[in-house]
């Protein structure tokens, strides 16, 4: 291939052809003008000169019938290997042309090329994401053992790295056999050259290398190759609208909220979201709309917003859904820009809901109104004291932004929040996003100064492009957490019928995530157990962990769960197994977890606890049943006031008041460490109860106290943080 004007003149040819194929030897060569090795090879007409070529390369050889319209050779019997004379070539090219006559185009003779390993390289144009590119286990075992990774393109040198990383079978790239390690400048090469072509070329649809086999000197060559080019009349995605932030900001700041569909009925939704938002402390203005008039909670019901005669910033609707549209006209002409549309009725009902959505959103984008939902269950800003949701709950202002598309998992994360004391800058059950979508949310909160950690639960995305961009450009300046509902085949058809859309691949869209920055989690706990951490304690500077705990068994477990969430457990020096010589008794476990061996001195914890982590070995200190032993104690003196009465009880409560004093001391002398290390420090309580809070807040700290009531969530929070620390470190 000589130059981009004779790859652009394959491409149109191909475009013009029913099939779209470009043929193998052309599709080759477009792949060795990227730079990507691919096997020589001679052509032919007919079964005599083919005879001639194999000669002319020298056996064994391989023959390859290319045909117009088929996309798959070795299907339909076109490739014949292991050939090794004339008369075996003959009777090949016979066999070929006896069911192809009609649609054969030519013969390709290829030296046979040996190796024990076959991998497989390609490009395609995704929906959601755009062209991808893909690299994995090839040959027969592709589809058995589904060993494929994916990137979004363009891609760069971390993003191929971090494939190979993630690939099951990455131990077949070293020395393997006697064969020598692939070259990973010849990987390189390939995927580079893949993700060039794809942005060079948009009218290719797809890119299919299988096999790329390694030989003996570890070099990868291409043995076969289809390009399929994009059909002319194929339709583009269609463009999203974008929304005015500013509005979008707005609806989270109302100064004035109108309920327009207010009830006195107990249950419905007009009733307990108004209730929800006057009982909570909300100071703005509120107004009740239902076209009966009267009153309601000794306030005057209006019959129409129209007939308000002050300022509204946002209407919370809970009319039926075929009214909806005929309210725009009446917020057009009041001047309100934002509207929380609880009701349902719309695209998750099926094509009657969706034509009426349309229509909806159509007639409000032209009046410059903001829809929120429809189908949602609310929004949520804590530091306005603004709980406008389904469910009563009230969680501390904070910097976690929370956007859901399920709004009853999102308050009852909400409702865990508030337990917890875990701060909430923002909650959105975004519902069908028929207007503001998550893309909306994800950009809004990047700008958001109070916004330190953004939270999804995702079940659907209307652009992945735009989603993988924004995710990305929002991930290097703060952490963004998903739990994607819908991984399975069956949860992806519950996700569709709840929020009327399908999922991409789950596969692709965990990539684009990974590649993107995002950390992704697979329950919806993790959620919160994350943005604790990132929004209490500072990041690790690697994955190096130190353990320090009340019994052996914990620290067992607790080293397991780290070598498989890929943090490592360093042993311990000999410097700092000399300091721990001096605070410990002779049986401690010498080791990493460190064992303090159930002792009851109060100090132990602590001195041991510093030395770990300002031990330069460790970038991080999981430490389990130092806290909450109080729990326990004063179970203990429970019994022995019942049982012993030799203890009045101002004594059995001051030992109580000994015991509270003792874990508060601790849990401050945690979060100082955090504060004077500059490294996350995260506890598993030996017990837990009703008082037990996952955030333990120390006045004019920076950080906070962390304590999870199991070593897994401990563990996967702490990963969680290694990750995205990795992530940012190899964007710089």
């Amino acid at each position: 291939m000589n130059n981009n004007a004779d790859i652009q003149n394959i491409i149109d040819h191909s475009l013009e052809s029913e099939s779209g194929i470009i043929l193998e030897d052309s599709a080759k060569a477009i792949l060795k003008h990227f730079n990507i090795n691919v096997v020589g090879e001679k052509k032919a007409l007919s079964p005599d000169e083919a005879c001639e070529q194999a000669l002319k390369l020298g056996f064994p050889v391989v023959i390859k019938g290319l045909c117009s319209n088929l996309a798959h050779k070795s299907e339909n019997d076109l490739v014949k290997t292991e050939l090794h004379d004339i008369e075996a070539v003959k009777k090949a090219c016979f066999e070929i042309l006896e069911n192809n006559q009609e649609n054969f185009k030519k013969f390709l003779i290829q030296p046979m090329v040996q190796g024990k390993r076959e991998f497989v390289a390609g490009m395609f144009n995704d929906p959601q994401f755009g062209p991808v590119i893909m690299f994995g286990l090839g040959g027969i075992f592709t589809e058995a053992l589904n060993d494929i990774v994916f990137r979004v393109a363009p891609i760069g040198e971390a993003d191929i790295i971090s494939m190979i990383d993630d690939l099951s079978s990455k131990k077949l790239l070293d020395d393997f056999r006697g064969e020598k390690k692939i070259d990973i400048n010849n990987i390189k090469n390939i995927l580079f050259g893949l993700s060039e072509l794809a942005e060079k070329y948009p009218d290719i649809k797809e890119v299919d290398i299988n096999p790329l086999i390694a030989t003996k000197d570890g070099s990868l060559i291409a043995v076969d190759a289809l390009i399929i080019t994009k059909k002319q009349n194929q339709e583009p995605c269609p463009k999203q609208t974008k929304i005015d932030k500013k509005i979008l900001k707005q609806c989270f700041y109302p100064e004035s909220i109108a309920f327009i569909g207010a009830s006195s009925t107990l249950g419905k939704w007009g009733h307990f979201l108004t209730i929800n938002t006057l009982s909570c402390g909300y100071k703005g203005k509120v107004f009740l709309v239902n076209p009966k008039g009267g009153q309601m909670l000794n306030k005057k019901l209006y019959k129409s917003v129209l007939d308000i005669n002050e300022k509204i910033d946002l209407a919370v609707v809970t009319i039926p859904a075929h009214g909806v549209p005929d309210l725009i006209d009446e917020l057009e002409k009041k001047n309100i820009r934002g509207m929380l549309l609880i009701s349902s009725g719309f695209k998750e009902i099926g094509e009657k809901g969706e034509l009426l959505e349309k229509k909806l959103v159509k007639k409000a984008r032209k009046a410059g109104i903001v829809i929120l939902g429809p189908n949602t269950m609310g929004i949520t800003n804590p530091h306005i004291n603004l709980f406008c949701t389904g469910s009563k709950v009230e969680p501390l202002p904070g910097s976690t932004s929370l956007v859901c598309q399920s709004g009853n998992l999102g308050t009852q994360l909400l409702a865990f929040a508030e337990q917890q004391e875990i701060g909430i800058r923002a909650f959105s059950g975004s519902g069908n996003e028929a207007m503001v979508t998550i893309e909306d949310y994800m950009e809004a909160f990047e700008i958001d100064k109070l916004t330190k950690t953004v939270v999804l639960y995702i079940e659907s995305i209307k652009q992945g492009r735009r989603f993988f961009k924004s995710a990305k450009r929002v991930s290097k300046k703060k952490p963004v957490i998903v739990l994607n509902g819908g991984r399975t085949d069956q949860g992806n058809k519950a996700a569709s019928s709840h929020t009327g859309a399908m999922a991409s691949n789950s596969k692709l869209f965990s990539a684009a995530l990974k590649q993107a920055g995002v950390i992704e989690v697979n329950q919806p706990m993790d959620l919160l157990d994350l943005s604790a951490v990132f929004s209490s304690l500072p990041l690790p500077r690697g994955n190096r962990v130190a353990i320090m705990t009340l019994g052996g068994g914990w620290g067992v477990v607790a080293t397991d769960l780290c070598v498989e969430n890929n943090l490592i457990i360093p042993e311990l020096s000999h410097s700092i197994k000399t300091k721990l010589d001096q605070i410990l008794p002779p049986f401690w476990s010498h080791a990493n977890p460190v064992d303090i061996v159930g002792e009851r001195d109060p100090d132990i914890p602590l001195v041991t606890s510093e030395e770990l982590i300002k031990w330069d070995g460790c970038d991080a200190l999981i430490h389990l049943g130092i806290h909450g032993q109080s729990i326990l104690g004063q179970k203990m003196l429970k019994g022995l006031s019942e049982i012993d009465t030799a203890y009045s009880k101002d004594e059995i409560m001051a030992i109580h008041g000994m015991l509270d004093k003792m874990e508060k001391q601790y849990i401050e002398h945690i979060i100082d460490l955090s504060e004077k290390y500059e490294k996350p420090i995260i506890g598993v309580s030996l017990l837990v109860d009703a008082k037990t809070k996952t955030l333990y807040r120390s006045k004019e700290k920076k950080y906070k106290g962390v304590f999870f009531p199991t070593p897994e969530r401990a563990v996967k929070a702490l990963s969680g943080m290694c990750r995205y620390k990795k992530w940012l470190d190899s964007t710089k």
